[in-house]
């Protein structure tokens, strides 16, 4: 039999090019990654943590530079009191002056140190400086664990944020978006927050504050080189204006370009046999290839600009350190301490490092928090309706009795913005009635089964055994539906997770659906039977037996409305009479829609629905139906052949005095 349905419907959505985002990363973003660190409480203590480590470090440093003063006070002092009056003076940690004619001259090297407003032993000064030292290293231990542990939960609730909203999310989500897309957030973007960002968030953190203390303690010292560290720090920041814009985008397009290497990964992974089988492994490297280099060109242009905006770092830092050491040659700026001269190089030695590897860690936050941007995206997905009823609406557990269906004034549409796929459908399926949809490609065939189990928009009435489905939950009401698909879809895991996934049927009922499409056989010779490892996508079975897993799973759920995507469209003859047999026998009392690829699966169904361009062209049974030769279910049988076409009227003929005998269908629509 020729196949004239193979294609998949036009009406469904096309898979659209990933959006990539412009401009700076807001600041909603932000504030998101902020809060997902913890409550107030935890960000307050992170902020106070910091913000005391670096207050400790500073006090460190500046009071080395005054054990120095101190040092160099007591050093001059007793050098010149030891020039005056060597033997009236004498000497101990801090001098004492014996002798009233040295005075004057001692009291006229006092006036260089007046600006030191006490003094202390070198013992004790050692003292103060290792409990500063031993108190940073603590609260810069309690502050890194808090933060970095803070930063795991916060990846962790993103990541779980988001996982949530993807389930939750309309099916047109899924259509649009392949999957390399999908994992490209799962893995790198949620890679990157939990390995790059907690460090570069740190490093800004640290340095920010650090390049504060800093500049504090270089005020102090001498409050005229506040001036040309101002200067600078305005020169890098206009650099970081001009860099950022296009580290942002050239870091999004890495993002994007990245997508389609894990979508081709994923899609030769799948089809990896029939790949082999063809022979065409050169052409999907050639594809691989290309999409590589695409990604390497991004990738590298992105480390390439990062290194040149360091080297301008570079320059303008080195600038900034020969002003600095030159102006204590050049300047008179009055007297000043060694400890405070050596204390301020070192410091701005310190500043430039601090500014450039702030600059650029700044640069990389930005950079990295586009990953959570693109998180973040995926957290505020369009969610479909709620999964349960209203507690006065829900169902009661035996529906649907009967399996009644009927579409009054159904349209669909995938997007509020698109037109409509299905259009105007008006119909009705009598309980226990076994209904073939037919239709070209395009003609809505599969939007109509989206339109059944709700996984688009939907405007008008699907009324089922009296309810109408858009009052119910959507669990209540898929569950209340079996489908068996076209291709076979299994879940890695076990064979009891596949027949039952929530554990609410016996053993028994599994083991008497198995024999019924006799695969008990097979299980039981399986070490663990039910508990036995079914590998990803049921690859550990054949194509047949797969198939044969998927109706074994609608004959446990025992539902009353079946759907079939051609279920015997990839398996050999025997599995497709033996899977139309058992269907057939098992589901008798049923309601059973097919979309039928191949017209001989449902010539002996009650009546065809041919479908064309989103509305109903014909319903009755299928001899009626070709009775009419302008119809167009009959110039679809014809164009099958002659000899096909003849079996097909043959069949719909003996079907329907088989109804008719028996009283189960109507002579007219």
């Amino acid at each position: 039999m020729s196949s004239l349905y193979d294609e998949p419907d036009r009406g469904e959505p096309p898979s659209e090019a990933e959006v990539r985002s412009h401009g700076s990363v807001g600041g909603k973003v932000y504030g998101l990654y902020f809060r997902s660190l913890g409550n107030c409480c935890v960000i307050l203590s992170i902020l106070f943590l910091v913000i005391f480590t670096q207050l400790l470090a500073s006090c460190s440093d500046y009071w080395i530079a005054f054990w120095v003063n101190i040092e160099e006070r007591n050093h001059n002092l007793t050098a010149a009191v030891t020039t005056e009056q060597p033997f009236n003076i004498s000497i101990s940690t801090t001098p004492t002056i014996t002798e009233t004619s040295t005075i004057t001259n001692v009291t006229l090297e006092e006036d260089n140190f007046t600006n030191i407003p006490f003094t202390v032993d070198r013992n004790t000064s050692l003292y103060i400086f290792s409990a500063l030292t031993l108190a940073t290293i603590c609260v810069t231990l309690v502050r890194s664990f808090l933060f970095f542990y803070s930063c795991t939960k916060a990846s962790k609730r993103l990541h779980n944020h988001m996982f949530d909203s993807i389930t939750r999310t309309t099916m047109r989500f899924f259509n649009n978006n392949s999957s390399g897309q999908i994992l490209n957030r799962f893995s790198k973007d949620i890679g990157n927050i939990d390995e790059m960002l907690p460090g570069a968030l740190m490093d800004c953190l640290q340095i920010g504050l650090t390049m504060l203390g800093i500049t504090v303690v270089i005020a102090i010292v001498n409050i005229w080189l506040a001036i040309p560290t101002l200067v600078m720090t305005v020169i890098l920041y206009t650099i970081r204006r001009f860099y950022m814009p296009t580290s942002r985008s050239i870091k999004r397009l890495e993002g994007v370009t990245r997508s389609p290497i894990y979508g081709h990964l994923n899609a030769s992974i799948q089809g990896l046999t029939t790949i082999r089988a063809f022979q065409v492994q050169s052409l999907l490297e050639k594809e691989f290839d290309r999409h590589q280099d695409l990604h390497s060109s991004a990738f590298y242009i992105f480390n390439a600009s990062n290194r040149a905006f360091a080297l301008w770092l570079d320059v303008i830092c080195l600038i900034y350190i020969g002003l600095i050491t030159f102006s204590f040659l050049v300047l008179n700026i009055g007297n000043v301490f060694g400890g405070d001269v050596g204390l301020t190089i070192t410091q701005c030695i310190g500043l430039t490092g601090m500014v450039q590897w702030g600059m650029r860690q700044s640069a990389e936050l930005e950079n990295q928090m586009t990953s959570v941007e693109r998180v973040v995206e995926y957290t505020e997905l369009e969610k479909e309706p709620p999964l349960e009823s209203n507690p006065g609406k829900k169902p009661a557990t035996s529906w649907p009795r009967n399996g009644r269906v009927e579409f009054a004034k159904v349209f669909l549409s995938y997007s509020p913005n698109e037109k409509p796929v299905l259009k105007n459908l008006y119909f009705l399926i009598e309980p226990k009635e076994k209904v073939g949809i037919v239709g070209r490609t395009g003609a809505g065939k599969s939007s109509l089964i989206a339109a059944l189990f709700r996984l688009a928009d939907v405007q008008g009435e699907i009324i089922i055994d009296g309810i109408n489905t858009k009052t119910i939950g959507l669990h209540d009401l898929r569950s209340k539906i079996s489908i068996i698909p076209q291709e076979p879809i299994l879940f890695s895991g076990t064979v009891r997770k596949n027949l039952d996934p929530f554990d609410a049927y016996s053993d028994h009922v599994l083991w008497s659906a198995l024999e019924e499409v006799e695969l008990k056989d097979i299980v039981s010779d399986m070490p663990e039977k039910l508990n036995g490892k079914m590998a990803e996508g049921g690859s550990n079975f054949s194509v047949g037996q797969r198939q044969l897993i998927c109706l074994a799973r609608a004959i446990v759920r025992e539902n009353k409305i079946l759907v079939m995507d051609e279920a015997t469209a990839n398996v050999d003859p025997q599995t497709d009479a033996f899977i139309q047999t058992t269907i057939r026998r098992k589901f008798a009392q049923c309601t059973v829609l097919t979309i039928a690829h191949r017209l001989h699966t449902v010539m002996d169904s009650d009546k065809i629905l041919v479908m064309g361009e989103g509305s109903v062209l014909e319903y009755n049974h299928p001899h009626l139906l070709l009775q009419n030769k302008n119809s167009t279910l009959y110039s679809m049988v014809e164009q099958t052949g002659k000899a096909s076409a003849e079996i097909l009227h043959k069949t719909a003929a003996e079907n329907y005095r088989q109804k008719k005998n028996t009283s189960k269908i109507p002579v007219k629509k």
